[in-house]
């Protein structure tokens, strides 16, 4: 697919409603944006933080051993990969961070391949739902590096 390039004009038709182009430029939008993507793995390193045994006994549920190690990786990867996003400061590793989590995460909590019925169902919404988490990490770093390079202070 072409890019396509600044100075040629799209059909009006095509261009985004000025509601949406004024929200999309609005410099708030881009942290809302970050914040909410970002913010459910935040709340879950704080709440695994808050209640140690139960982040343990998660990791122990899902055959995950030694649970301890893991629930400590869990918690640094759920507090450290969004205030790297956050702050967009090493945003790649951020999202490469929480998207290699939520792969790891959606394969073994929703492994929809093994199930039948209205469990098969259930999984397989939430394991597209966490692969979709994924693609919007992947954007993340995409679009950290793209205004690295160019002029936008997003």
């Amino acid at each position: 697919m072409a890019k396509r390039e600044k100075n040629i004009a799209m059909p009006q038709s095509l261009e985004n409603p000025r509601f949406v182009a004024a929200i999309l430029d609005w410099p708030a939008t881009v942290h809302v944006a970050r914040l909410a993507l970002v913010g459910p793995y935040l709340v879950g390193g704080l709440a695994k933080l808050a209640d140690w045994q139960g982040a343990v006994a998660e990791q122990a549920h899902f055959g995950i051993q030694p649970a301890a190690l893991f629930a400590a990786i869990t918690i640094l990867v759920e507090l450290v990969g969004p205030a790297l996003i956050l702050a967009d400061r090493l945003a790649w590793l951020g999202a490469g961070m929480l998207g290699g989590f939520t792969l790891f995460a959606a394969i073994l909590a929703n492994a929809f391949w093994t199930m039948t019925g209205t469990d098969r169902f259930v999984a397989t919404n939430a394991f597209f739902e966490h692969l979709g988490l994924v693609g919007g990490f992947v954007l993340v770093a995409m679009l950290s590096a793209r205004r690295r390079t160019s002029d936008d202070p997003a």
